[in-house]
C-alpha cells in the first residue's frame, strides 16, 4: 500500500502512505506534448493524461478560450475518505478516466481564478477529493479583484497580485472591539492602548500597522484555546503537536464565538467574555516578555520578517551575511491576495502580453543567479519585497560567455 508512517500515537498501529507519486503511472513525460498543442481544448485533453501528482490547470489559447481541469493522476478511490484498513474493501481501484475529469471553458464571468482553494462542489468534488484545500478567502478577494477590472493591463494584475486588504480579518476586529468594551478596559491602561490600535488600523497587511498584527493574533489566540478547549482530552493524552487542524476551521471557529455555547466551556473561563479577554490579555503579557519598547512598536513588520535562508548558511551560520536574503519587514498575510509569510510567499509574480514582453513584469524573490559571488545573486530581490514591477525582458547585457568551437 505504500512506506510505513513513523511516530504513530498509539503502539502496534501502523499507518500505511498511499501516495501518487509513489506508483509507475505517476511520472510519465506526455507534458511535453503541450509544446506543440494549438487550442484549449487540446491542452485540457493532454493535462488530464499527463503523470503527476494532481495540479489546477489553467490554460488560454490565442481566440480567447480559457479553461481549467486538474492535471495529473486521479485515483478511483472505493470506500472511506479517512484512514481505514485498506483490507476491508477499501482503497484504490485504478485511475479517473480522462473524460470524467472536471473541466471548465470559458465560463460566462470570463474569468479564471484558483488560488489553491475549492473549485469545484458536488460530483465533481467527490472526484477530485479534499487535498486539504485553502479556506477560500484570498481566493474570492482575487476573484472580486478581477471582476472590477473589464480590459487588464499588466498594472492592473499587479494590483491584484499586491493587494493586502485585511477584508478576511473585518469581523475579527468587530469582535474586538466589542470584547475590550467600556467596562473591559476601565483602568486598564494596556488593554486601552491594545483597543486604540484597533480602532485606528489601517485595513491592511502593512508592515507598519500595529492595529492589524493586534487583530491578526487575537484571532489566533482565540484560534488556539478553542482547540486546546474542545480537544483537551486529545491534547493531555497526546499534546498539540498530534493534532493536524485543517484549513476549513474558520466556520466552526466563527460559530463559538458568535453563539457563544456556554457548554463548550472549560472550568478555565467563567464566560465567553472571559474566554475572550484572556486571548486579548495573553497577547498583551506576550508582547511585554518578548519584546521592549511597549504595544505601540509592536508592528505586523516585526512579525512578518523575511527569513529567506540558504540551506548552508543553516548548517554553517557565519556564511549567512554571504548567502541569505536581507530580513526585509514584509506587507501581506495569509488569506489576501499577497500571501506573505516570513519563510513563504509568492514565488513568483509576473504578467505579460504575448508580443508586448516589453510591458510585462516578473518578480521572483533571491535573485536571479544560485551564485553567492554573482552581481546577480540578489537582483530583482528588492522588488519582489517592495511591488516594484521589474521589468520582464532581460535589458542590456553586462556580459556575454562566447563559445568557441576547437579543432
Amino acid at each position: 500500500w505504500g512506506p510505513l508512517r513513523g511516530n504513530n500515537p498509539e503502539p502496534g498501529q501502523d499507518i500505511a502512505i498511499s501516495w501518487i507519486a509513489h506508483h509507475p503511472e505517476a511520472v510519465t513525460l506526455s507534458y511535453l506534448d503541450m509544446e506543440t498543442v494549438r487550442t484549449a481544448e487540446a491542452a485540457l485533453e493532454i493535462a488530464n493524461s499527463i503523470g503527476m501528482p494532481p495540479q489546477n490547470f489553467v490554460v488560454g489559447d490565442a481566440d480567447g478560450t480559457i479553461g481549467w481541469t486538474i492535471a495529473g493522476k486521479i485515483p478511483r478511490r472505493t470506500g472511506a475518505r479517512t484512514p481505514v484498513d485498506w483490507s476491508e474493501q477499501a482503497g484504490w481501484d485504478g485511475w479517473i478516466r480522462a473524460d470524467e475529469y472536471p473541466r471548465i471553458l470559458n465560463p460566462s464571468s470570463g474569468r479564471i481564478w484558483t488560488a489553491n482553494a475549492r473549485v469545484v462542489d458536488a460530483e465533481a468534488l467527490a472526484i477530485v477529493g479534499d487535498g486539504g484545500y485553502d479556506l477560500g478567502a484570498r481566493s474570492r478577494q482575487i476573484r472580486d479583484g478581477l471582476l472590477e477590472i473589464s480590459r487588464f493591463s499588466p498594472e492592473d494584475m499587479l494590483t491584484v497580485h499586491l493587494d493586502d486588504r485585511a477584508i478576511f480579518l473585518a469581523r475579527w476586529r468587530d469582535l474586538l472591539l466589542a470584547t475590550l468594551d467600556a467596562a473591559a478596559v476601565a483602568g486598564n491602561e494596556q488593554r486601552a492602548n491594545y483597543r486604540q490600535h484597533v480602532e485606528d488600523w489601517t485595513p491592511r497587511a502593512t508592515m507598519e500597522s500595529v492595529g492589524y498584527r493586534f487583530v491578526r493574533e487575537f484571532r489566533g489566540e482565540v484560534r488556539r484555546r478553542a482547540i486546546l478547549m474542545l480537544f483537551h482530552e486529545v491534547v493531555e493524552k497526546y499534546g498539540l503537536d498530534y493534532l493536524e487542524v485543517g484549513n476549513q476551521l474558520e466556520g466552526p471557529l466563527w460559530s463559538l464565538v458568535s453563539r457563544k455555547p456556554a457548554h463548550l466551556l472549560t472550568d478555565d473561563y467563567a464566560d465567553w467574555s472571559d474566554f475572550l479577554l484572556q486571548a486579548v490579555d495573553e497577547n498583551i503579557d506576550r508582547y511585554q516578555a518578548e519584546y521592549t519598547g511597549g504595544l505601540d512598536n509592536r508592528t505586523w513588520g516585526e512579525r512578518n520578517t523575511a527569513e529567506i535562508r540558504h540551506p548552508l548558511s543553516r548548517a554553517v551560520p557565519f556564511l549567512a551575511r554571504w548567502l541569505d536574503m536581507p530580513a526585509d519587514e514584509l506587507s501581506g498575510d495569509s488569506n489576501m491576495p499577497r500571501v506573505q509569510y516570513p519563510a513563504f510567499g509568492a514565488s513568483e509574480r509576473f504578467a505579460v502580453s504575448p508580443g508586448d514582453e516589453a510591458n510585462g513584469y516578473l518578480h521572483m524573490p533571491a535573485g536571479q543567479s544560485g551564485h553567492p559571488l554573482s552581481d546577480f545573486y540578489f537582483k530583482g530581490h528588492d522588488d519582489w519585497v517592495e511591488g516594484r514591477a521589474s521589468s520582464f525582458l532581460p535589458g542590456d547585457p553586462v556580459h556575454s560567455l562566447t563559445l568557441k568551437a576547437v579543432d
